[in-house]
């Protein structure tokens, strides 16, 4: 046996290069593995503590987001805004009452009770009785409105009222109730100084009396010539 072979036995001899860098390089990739591993760990633990952001709530189902251009339905209506299927009446106000087949003289007061105007036409036949009226019964009308009554007999006959020294007022409402006109000569202010026809005559329902009312105008005094010299 030779020296040479009694040292390559020896425990502390040095081993060759190639298998040396063999080994430096596997453990420092063991190493950096290591490492990552760590840091890794780290950061999970520095996530969970309380002094971290909130985590957002869990997802679950969302409502999708609604522009101008999305369309939405309509909320359903309650019981009381439901249709019930009725309509509606015409409201409650002034019409025409319902005088066909009444005496003129009643359907008149009828529509002066409800503030309306009247014309009385009369015809040929016999009879007191409305036959038809314009604007027909029931329609809706306005305060003032005029409502024309025929009627079918000829007018009736009347006596004149006395209307001297009345009113010019009360004694127009005084014709207009016996079924005449006035007509005013002059003014209308002042007590009624004449009327034509006169008081007692006879008429008949819709003619004309004329009154004159206020005093009359005075004439004044001529001056007398003067004598001569």
């Amino acid at each position: 046996m030779t020296d040479e072979g009694y040292q390559d036995r020896q425990p502390g001899v040095r081993a060759e290069p190639g298998r040396d860098r063999a080994r430096l390089l596997l453990g420092g990739g063991l190493a950096m593995a290591l490492l990552a591993v760590i840091g890794a760990s780290g950061g999970w633990v520095l996530a969970g503590e309380p002094d971290g952001p909130t985590p957002p709530p869990a997802a679950g189902p969302t409502a999708p987001a609604v522009d101008a251009t999305t369309p939405t339905a309509a909320s359903p209506s309650a019981a009381d805004d439901r249709p019930t299927g009725t309509r509606t009446t015409t409201p409650a106000g002034l019409t025409v009452p319902q005088v066909v087949g009444t005496d003129f003289e009643q359907a008149r007061r009828e529509l002066r009770d409800r503030k309306l105007g009247w014309r009385l036409v009369f015809g040929s036949g016999s009879g007191r009785t409305v036959q038809r009226t314009s604007p027909d019964p029931g329609t809706p009308v306005k305060r003032g409105v005029t409502v024309t009554l025929w009627v079918a007999g000829a007018a009736p006959a009347v006596a004149v009222p006395d209307l001297l020294a009345q009113g010019c007022a009360d004694a127009a409402d005084d014709l207009v109730a016996a079924g005449l006109y006035p007509r005013y000569r002059t003014g209308r202010q002042g007590p009624v100084t004449a009327q034509d026809p006169g008081p007692g005559s006879a008429a008949r329902w819709n003619d004309p009396v004329t009154l004159t009312c206020g005093d009359e105008p005075s004439t004044p005094p001529t001056a007398s010539p003067l004598p001569s010299p």
